[in-house]
């Protein structure tokens, strides 16, 4: 990917959302701010990916609801891991990530953390100024995550993988390890690790397991 600055004469541009409304505010704003610009749009993840191989933007905005073909169902996790494609085809991709989800970022904060490009991140709650900055600190190459309140330290996609399959499909222990093909003490060491990054610890007439899921839920780890 090139590395172009708002102050070369073009700059490619790619606004994935499939909200026609914020795809065409989002629009109108980039070429009132960089009338030089080319910009291209997509609705689904496919079609982003299949824009960023043809298109070779200098940044792409991306929201994280969205369907992986046109007639699909919009979906978190269909963003999430287009994004994460995006991260490793493209290390060097500036990114902004406009999205009333922005918590679910977590799930692929180890990508984020090594991704070399500029990755911004831009609640669309946000002013169009302040949507304007994070876009010029991603073009720059700056990562600006701090609205998104990570916990600190490593968060590993096997934690994610063992909260989707406990809460989304409602596995117990021993079949999720039949499912990762890990051992079930495997297993028990994981939902450790996942409830001291969430702050749950046990506590007297409260089920471990229904707190997991609420505060897994509240901080974005899953839907």
């Amino acid at each position: 990917m090139s590395q172009n600055s708002p102050e070369q004469e073009t700059l490619k541009i790619l606004v994935v959302d499939d909200h026609e409304l914020i795809l065409n505010g989002t629009i109108d704003l980039l070429k009132q701010h960089y009338p030089q610009s080319e910009i291209l749009t997509a609705k689904t993840t496919q079609n982003a990916l299949e824009q960023t191989e043809a298109f070779s933007p200098d940044l792409v905005v991306v929201d994280l609801s969205l369907p992986e073909a046109s007639g699909g169902t919009a979906e978190i996790n269909q963003g999430i891991k287009s994004l994460g494609t995006l991260m490793k085809n493209y290390p060097t991709l500036n990114l902004v990530v406009q999205s009333s989800y922005v918590k679910a970022l977590v799930r692929i904060k180890p990508d984020i953390d090594t991704h070399e490009g500029g990755f911004t991140v831009a609640d669309k709650g946000l002013s169009s100024q302040e949507m304007l900055s994070r876009i010029a600190l991603a073009l720059k190459g700056i990562t600006h995550t701090k609205d998104l309140k990570m916990p600190p330290g490593e968060v590993k996609p096997e934690w994610i993988e063992v909260l989707n399959l406990a809460f989304e499909e409602g596995l117990e222990d021993k079949l999720i390890a039949d499912r990762m093909n890990v051992s079930l003490r495997t297993i028990r060491h994981y939902w450790t690790k996942i409830q001291d990054v969430l702050g749950v610890y046990p506590e007297d007439g409260k089920s471990l397991r229904i707190q997991t899921e609420k505060q897994a839920r509240e901080e974005g780890f899953i839907d």
